[in-house]
């Protein structure tokens, strides 16, 4: 592989192959045993968060880090903002001890810099942060983005999540299918926009939204952001889907990379041009995507906000591994989330009205809190099932009392100490 990223040597790729390539990449079905969780961090000062980390301070801070011996992968987003993704684990324990202890000593070497990391879905303090990572991907990034408005520079460098990977699901029907799976995540992933909304707050200012990020992700460009709609044929919905996407950039040896407008994958495929299309570049297109639930072999769920406190991120991974792989949980979750379906009605997520309504006012809503009752309530009686330990029940069932209850979020205590 050469140093821009590009396998050479690869031969050209047929619109055949490439359909039957994404066919068997996207959705890998066995027996869900594995988890996996993607943590976006802001990095800010300790002494007062709201003072803005300047590049050259946070690129030492970023090198002291890159030293550090992990289990998992650590990367930096366009903005500075740390990233932390774990291993597939084969359990939701072994996953969360091991993220924690990584986390645990990225804290330990910011803190004597004077640095710590913040866990919010957008900067509450400062917009925009500013692009810190200057390499070709976010320059093709930034400027095919910027097409459709600011939103796209906010969301590279001002947002933040947790993003859960759970396994696509078995090939037969019933609550651990990989069809039934994929409706599942796209109606349970609003419910998890509102219960854990926590970004009413950009640049200093309220913005209207409970979750001001996911609100950024519905003003991008919705070829590039939206799903195909969960009821069809997953493989050949989403096959289609990828196919028919704009391409965000065509990657170069040397130099700035071509960022073309409006060619699909598919026009590329049959085109030949700007040059012959290959597998890596069908892989690397797919990374360019970046829908609410994307499968990439297993499903990310990427519609949670980053959560408050050292630990606050270990509820949503807790609830959501225990909805889809325990099999009574997941059939119950099931249930509860199938008549949210008629609200969502044709658009894509996540900007139709259930999305949309769950990112402006959270558990406020009276259906998507009765929804997130049911929901948090088949998770507390599985957890114990997939093997949680007691501070993790702890974790679940103090955010249950704390929020779920009373229809609130972590993003009503933000606005209140905002006022």
């Amino acid at each position: 592989m050469s140093s821009s990223g590009i396998r050479r040597g690869e031969p050209p790729l047929a619109e055949a192959d490439a359909e039957e390539l994404l066919r068997c990449i996207c959705f890998k079905t066995g027996p869900p045993r594995t988890v996996g969780v993607e943590l976006e961090w802001l990095v800010h000062e300790l002494r007062d968060p709201r003072q803005p980390v300047r590049p050259p301070r946070l690129a030492t801070a970023l090198d002291s880090v890159r030293a550090l011996p992990l289990e998992s992968s650590l990367t930096f987003e366009p903005g500075g903002q740390l990233e932390l993704s774990s291993r597939p684990a084969g359990s939701l324990m072994e996953c969360l001890d091991s993220l924690s202890g990584d986390l645990r000593a990225v804290r330990s070497a910011l803190a004597p810099l004077g640095l710590g990391l913040s866990g919010y879905g957008v900067d509450p303090w400062h917009s925009p942060r500013g692009r810190v990572l200057h390499e070709p991907r976010y320059d093709a990034m930034e400027a095919a983005l910027d097409r459709s408005g600011p939103a796209g520079r906010a969301m590279m460098c001002d947002s933040a999540s947790v993003q859960i990977c759970l396994d696509a699901g078995l090939e037969e029907p019933g609550p651990l299918g990989y069809h039934r799976r994929w409706q599942l995540a796209h109606l349970l992933g609003a419910v998890l926009v509102a219960a854990f909304a926590n970004s009413p707050l950009h640049g200093g200012r309220r913005t209207g939204w409970r979750s001001t990020r996911q609100a950024l992700w519905a003003d991008l460009d919705p070829l590039r952001t939206l799903a195909p709609p969960p009821d069809g044929e997953p493989r050949a919905e989403y096959a289609a889907h990828v196919l028919d996407t704009p391409v965000m950039c065509v990657r170069a040896e040397e130099g700035p990379w071509d960022v073309p407008e409006g060619m699909t994958f598919r026009d590329w495929l049959r085109s030949g041009g700007p040059r012959p299309a290959d597998a890596d570049d069908l892989r690397y297109h797919m990374t360019t995507l970046f829908p609410p639930v994307r499968p990439r072999g297993h499903l990310e769920l990427r519609m949670v906000d980053a959560q408050p406190g050292a630990d606050g991120w270990v509820v949503p991974v807790a609830v959501a591994t225990a909805a889809f792989d325990d099999p009574e949980a997941a059939e119950t979750v099931y249930r509860a989330v199938k008549p949210l379906a008629e609200r969502a009605g044709d658009a894509p997520a996540p900007r139709n009205p259930l999305w949309l309504a769950a990112a402006r006012d959270g558990l406020a809503d009276p259906e998507l809190h009765a929804t997130a009752l049911a929901v948090f309530a088949a998770a507390i009686d599985a957890l114990p099932r997939i093997g949680a330990s007691e501070e993790v029940r702890r974790a679940v069932a103090a955010f249950h009392e704390r929020y779920v209850v009373p229809g609130s979020c972590p993003a009503d205590e933000l606005e209140v100490l905002a006022s």
